[in-house]
């Protein structure tokens, strides 16, 4: 069921956008080099890679399950 207002293409593919801007922000990540931590602000690959790729993948992983949810819905 759907909310009032709502368009149908926005709840039925709300989940393919939340993946895209998951894997997408991963990418621009890694390229980049930083990212944001929800505790310590930016992190750089330089200076904590652990912390740094441990986000990434958090991320990555974020998108994955996001684009595996719509796939099988």
């Amino acid at each position: 069921m759907r909310a009032r207002g709502m368009p149908d293409w926005y709840s039925q593919n709300i989940y393919l956008i939340l993946g895209m801007v998951f894997i997408l922000g991963a990418l621009a990540s890694t390229c980049a080099g930083k990212t944001r931590s929800r505790f310590s602000g930016w992190v750089y690959r330089a200076e904590d890679p652990s912390v740094f790729w441990w986000t990434v993948v958090i991320y990555y992983g974020a998108g994955v399950l996001f684009i595996a949810r719509y796939w099988f819905s």
